[in-house]
């Protein structure tokens, strides 16, 4: 059963890893939320933080299905896959039982789109058979911004080189990658919009059916807590300024509409609208 009807567009979540999660830090999802920086945020309770101001996250695809389409948002983390990060190294989850589960077999899948290249973003875009890693999904096109690509592709970053070369080359290799413009239309229902500041090319994914929209946010925002304080960043933005004018413009522009905003990385219930709340802004689940 999906989470979100949009029209005549299901939304469904299958989530990856859910966890509360001290903040905080240089190397923090979001660098300034401090355990008693989060508890001053009580609307965050007990949806997105724990009474302790742990902030609770979650890696989880989102999985839209429009009339014609069967379109996976982020691929999260994938199983097998060797990553300094202990958190992601190796990880062995259920992932594709619970999309089964769902009603979605992998070879159901017509679309993948990444909303950015970042190691929990792509990693089910591959899976390994037989010590080689292959395409998760062999039926779908894997849509990966041009903007995106171009950067990460000459880009000289220890870290990520081997999130491309074990979850994004493979595709290329096997012909299934089509670089698109960050302001593609997938289809009448499913678009794709330019958020960039996190990284280059990244890009949010925006459904309308009959009158109602709903945005896929990908790290245009980590965490709710980056609506009540906008100038919390992340130590993963490229371009922090960049990222935090995006969010400010974003949540402006949301606080005065009726758009349900779905955050890749927001822990249940992953959805709400954005409303005004002094000088910051809230979620309303």
């Amino acid at each position: 059963m999906a989470d979100w009807q949009i029209g005549d567009v299901a939304i469904t979540r299958v989530v990856e890893v859910e966890a509360a999660l001290p903040g905080g830090g240089e190397t923090s999802m979001v660098m300034q939320a401090y355990p008693d920086a989060v508890k001053e945020i009580g609307w965050l309770r007990p949806h997105f933080a724990t009474e302790e101001g742990h902030i609770r996250v979650a890696i989880q695809a989102l999985l839209i299905e429009t009339p014609g389409n069967r379109i996976v948002v982020d691929t999260c983390v994938g199983n097998d896959k060797e990553r300094g990060n202990p958190f992601f190294n190796k990880l062995q989850t259920g992932f594709l039982k619970d999309m089964e589960k769902a009603g979605w077999p992998r070879d159901s899948v017509d679309t993948v789109l990444c909303t950015h290249l970042h190691v929990d973003h792509v990693g089910w875009n591959t899976m390994l058979v037989d010590g080689k890693w292959v395409p998760t999904f062999p039926k779908a096109r894997y849509l990966i911004g041009r903007r995106e690509w171009d950067f990460w592709s000459t880009e000289d970053d220890e870290d990520n080189a081997p999130v491309l070369a074990d979850s994004v080359q493979p595709i290329f290799d096997a012909g299934l990658a089509d670089l698109v413009s960050d302001d593609h239309v997938v289809c009448d229902e499913v678009r794709l919009r330019p958020t960039p500041g996190h990284t280059p090319g990244h890009v949010s994914i925006v459904i309308s059916s009959k009158g109602e929209t709903a945005i896929i946010t990908g790290d245009l925002m980590h965490h709710p807590c980056q609506m009540a304080r906008t100038d919390w960043r992340s130590a993963f933005d490229t371009d922090g300024d960049m990222a935090e004018k995006t969010r400010h413009a974003f949540l402006a522009e949301m606080a005065d509409e009726n758009t349900l905003v779905i955050g890749t990385h927001f822990a249940t219930p992953a959805a709400g609208r954005v409303k005004r709340d002094g000088a910051g802004y809230r979620l309303e689940v």
